[in-house]
């Protein structure tokens, strides 16, 4: 935890859109300050600095960044394949990290970016902004209370089309594209998330999976499914896509009711009420449970970094490094069901 009455200089490393998402949370967040940007160049890392009020250290390559003394901790915002080396420099430099999801390619890269946090003692968390939500609390705590009773199933989605563009980040194998790890985390970490407190536990990771998929012509998968066995008898439906338009959203049924989440990945972002649904049996209208926050949803992120620093990694809901593992572990044998490989 930062002392009272100081803020946690913050590092933007590289300048993409969910850069920019991040580094407006961080001036909304109660802990944080952005102290420096780097991008390849000089003219992307000033137009970004300029855009987010004036950061004073603007760097044209990520190197100087991590040289840089005012910066505490770095936000990683490089495309996925970039993961791994960015953010053991980062800790080889003695920067705290929030590295964005997912954490590696894989759970070999994962496990050696969080060997090289526990080295150089310092934080690490993979950027799912949403378990550092108040929704996502509010749903930890209907489900642990027990207000659907015991949990049998989980549906959870996160598709959208992104267009013919066969080579931006999203349909290009070498930049790691495909639905599985762009947002495939969010599905599966959401059932790991509501199989383990339905279990009395943080996360439970999958006993089995299951998955069809489609790759097109770059490669990567362009939409897939797949249905997931968790302890305690409790399966996950499960699907992704980035070349698909589906409904986004999540539902958990149990025993005695069930709740619907509409937005289940990115409530109020900036602050305010979101919703949930809870319904019971025999009941076709829901109870409406509001949750309102007053944090900017990526500002909740960045404090939650600042709130576990000296633990060196956070608490459930939020994403610790087991948890982290488990993921990769679950999203790895994913893509192996649809004959997914990024090696070749």
């Amino acid at each position: 935890m930062t002392e009272e009455g100081t803020k946690l200089n913050w590092g933007i490393l590289a300048t993409g859109h969910i850069a920019g998402a991040f580094a407006e949370g961080v001036q909304h967040s109660r802990s944080g300050r952005l102290a420096a940007v780097a991008s390849r160049s000089q003219e992307s890392a000033d137009r970004f600095a300029d855009q987010f009020g004036g950061i004073a250290n603007r760097h044209p390559s990520y190197d100087l960044l991590l040289e840089d003394p005012d910066v505490e901790a770095v936000y990683i915002a490089t495309p996925h394949p970039m993961h791994k080396e960015w953010a053991i420099r980062a800790a080889q430099a003695g920067k705290h990290i929030l590295c964005e999801k997912p954490i590696g390619m894989d759970f070999d890269e994962a496990e050696q970016i969080i060997a090289a946090a526990r080295e150089n003692d310092v934080f690490l968390m993979e950027a799912y902004m949403y378990r550092c939500s108040a929704q996502t609390a509010e749903i930890v705590r209907l489900i642990s209370e027990g207000a659907i009773g015991e949990v049998k199933s989980i549906e959870a989605s996160f598709s959208f089309d992104i267009g013919p563009n066969p080579d931006g980040r999203h349909l290009n194998k070498a930049l790691g594209g495909g639905g599985i790890l762009d947002v495939g985390g969010y599905p599966m970490s959401m059932a790991m998330l509501v199989a383990g407190v339905a279990c009395g536990k943080g996360y439970a990771e999958p006993d089995a999976i299951k998955a069809v998929g489609h790759l097109g012509e770059t490669g990567v998968d362009e939409y897939t499914s797949a249905v997931a066995l968790f302890p305690g008898g409790i399966t996950a439906r499960l699907s992704c896509g980035v070349a698909l338009e589906e409904p986004i959203n999540v539902s958990i049924a149990g025993t005695e009711g069930r709740i619907f989440v509409p937005l289940p990945w990115k409530p109020a972002q900036k602050g305010g009420a979101t919703q949930l649904q809870l319904f019971r049996p025999g009941n076709d209208d829901p109870e409406v449970i509001e949750v309102v926050s007053g944090d900017h949803l990526y500002g909740a992120e960045a404090d939650t970094v600042a709130r576990y620093l000296d633990a060196r990694q956070a608490c459930s809901p939020a994403m610790g490094w087991d948890e982290t593992l488990g993921l990769m572990r679950a999203l790895d044998a994913w893509k192996a069901e649809i004959g997914l490989s990024y090696g070749d």
